[in-house]
């Protein structure tokens, strides 16, 4: 299990390499250059020369590359030039918020979803089946900033149960997280239900039942720990996708998080911030990845035997 573990965090190696190179060229390519465009249109030649020289910007490419990198391996991820801080300073602020959003938001994803899969899967045919499929439709095709506007308009404004924004609370969690997980809840409930439908036809299932198991002892003991492999697949990749992607919803709901904070640093222009963000989240997307590879070989150990003879 170790060497399986210590295999795939040498592969994403070259993936965080290439997403710091990703990044870091296409600040560098802004129309005008990156110490025009922070300076703003008015600035003057010198001021931007200034800028240059302070940020390294005058080298060749390769020699700034060279910076950054040396830079981020000593925990240097540059100055905010909107905050005046150091951008690591910033984002360990920020980034917090958005990994509380996100995991209630999974956890919500998670519950609906699994819990309509599962229903779904053991009543084929009926209402039940019906609604759910018709319920992960709407959540798939439904904008994220419509449908958190449909909330605050419904539940905040009309019913005044919930606040329209802000982070004052655990009752200012309920509509952003609801929000955000939708779309994941839907998805998730197809894959739940699918896997459950393979495996209840599978022998090891009709054995079960043969031998008078109760059902829901065939369906929570036997049938969903057959089934959770590609239901961990989408959840994993699901909750790097909720991190990333919480722009919307933290706008639209006031949420003082890393999503807000990347919009913020775009409008203003705050390129090692925003270098340090998308780097943040990538790293993070790739800890969830590897993650859910452990989880892979917990669930079925022939996974990391496999990988074993592959080497």
């Amino acid at each position: 299990m170790s060497s399986y573990i210590l295999r795939r965090m040498l592969l994403s190696i070259p993936v965080l390499l290439g997403v710091s190179i990703l990044v870091f060229f296409i600040v560098r390519f802004v129309p005008g250059g990156p110490a025009r465009a922070m300076a703003g249109p008015n600035a003057t030649p010198e001021f931007i020369a200034q800028i240059e020289e302070e940020m390294h910007l005058n080298e060749p490419l390769h020699v700034q590359y060279g910076i950054y990198m040396g830079s981020l391996l000593r925990g240097d991820m540059g100055r905010s030039i909107y905050f005046r801080r150091p951008v690591s300073t910033v984002l360990a602020e920020k980034f917090p918020n958005t990994v509380k959003l996100t995991l209630t938001a999974m956890f919500v994803a998670t519950v609906l979803g699994m819990g309509a899969g599962i229903v779904s899967a053991t009543k084929r045919g009926s209402i039940l089946d019906n609604a759910s499929m018709l319920g992960s439709l709407i959540g798939v095709a439904a904008p994220v900033f419509w449908l958190g506007i449909m909330f605050q308009i419904f539940f905040s404004v009309r019913l005044g149960w919930f606040p329209s924004g802000g982070m004052d609370g655990w009752q200012s969690y309920v509509l952003p997280s609801i929000t955000l997980g939708m779309a994941s809840a839907a998805l998730i409930s197809r894959i739940t239900r699918s896997s459950m439908l393979e495996v209840l036809r599978s022998e090891f299932i009709v054995t079960a039942r043969a031998k008078g198991l109760s059902e829901k002892v065939v369906i929570f003991k036997h049938a969903l720990k057959s089934a959770f492999i590609p239901v961990v697949t989408v959840m994993g990749l699901q909750f790097g996708t909720l991190l990333g992607g919480a722009v919307l919803t933290e706008i639209v709901f006031s949420w003082d998080g890393i999503g807000r904070l990347m919009v913020t640093a775009i409008d203003n222009r705050d390129y090692p911030l925003v270098q340090g963000a998308v780097l943040l989240l990538a790293v993070m997307f790739v800890l969830i990845n590897i993650s859910v590879d452990i989880i892979y070989a917990w669930l079925d150990p022939r996974i990391s035997y496999s990988a074993r003879e592959g080497e």
